[in-house]
């Protein structure tokens, strides 16, 4: 199999059961997560759910982002 960005997210998905953009970005290099599994879903039948956090950041203000949660294959 190719090694791609989207395969390299979809392994993660399996291997870890979820992937935030930040870590799809430090990982893989890839920027646009949410396009990523849009593909995942279409091509590849998987599902997943998005949940959505949020933190503090250094300045004092919440940070939201999106974190995929591997749900299994259809």
């Amino acid at each position: 199999m190719m090694r791609t960005q989207t395969n390299a997210v979809l392994m993660h998905l399996k291997n870890h059961g979820h992937i935030t953009s930040m870590e799809a970005i430090h990982l893989y290099r890839a920027t646009r997560l949410s396009d990523i599994i849009l593909r995942l879903r279409t091509k590849h039948e998987i599902e997943t759910v998005m949940k959505e956090s949020a933190v503090e950041n250094e300045y004092g203000r919440k940070s939201r982002y999106a974190e995929y949660v591997y749900k299994g294959e259809k």
